[in-house]
């Protein structure tokens, strides 16, 4: 894969939320799980751990425990990413699998979004996650609705980035 590539995913990579009903491939599905396997770790800990949830009264259920997430239902899966909470960096971990999943995803026109507001208790009570496991959050994974433009809306790089200290301007 060329650096234009993987520019071109990282500035395209939106969040979506409503998918069609067209399944996606097992391997397809693998492949995403792989990805988030060979994100970086702290120590090279590789504590992540994640749970494929891809039955339709599964997708339900997830949805039933979001408080943000109901949007999940219309998945055509769902990965529930837990972390080793004795890691002070748990879950900057998390999120670094996390975006490498989604970004595989976008990379084979699958769409993606999180969620990280969800009955806590109750999912853990009902994917039987050991208490040494934080729940990071979930990312639900399907093919769009629509065509999408992967147009972002972001500030230009002057605001948010600075050189040497904090408020010294940086030119692009």
């Amino acid at each position: 894969m060329s650096i234009t590539s993987v520019t071109n995913v990282i500035r395209t990579k939106l969040d979506v939320r409503t998918f069609s009903d067209k399944e996606i491939p097992w391997e397809d599905k693998l492949i995403i799980l792989d990805a988030g396997r060979m994100a970086g770790s702290g120590l090279n800990s590789q504590h992540w751990r994640f749970i494929l949830i891809d039955k339709r009264e599964d997708l339900e259920k997830l949805a039933d425990l979001s408080i943000t997430g109901k949007w999940v239902r219309g998945a055509s899966f769902a990965v529930v990413v837990l972390t080793d909470s004795r890691y002070a960096w748990h879950l900057l971990d998390a999120g670094r699998a996390i975006t490498n999943m989604m970004l595989e995803a976008w990379s084979r026109g699958i769409v993606s979004c999180i969620c990280t507001s969800y009955n806590e208790q109750a999912l853990r009570n009902w994917l039987k996650i050991p208490p040494l496991y934080a729940i990071a959050a979930f990312i639900g994974f399907g093919y769009p609705v629509k065509k999408l433009l992967g147009k972002k809306n972001r500030l230009p790089l002057e605001q948010i980035a600075f050189r040497g200290r904090f408020g010294e301007p940086i030119k692009a």
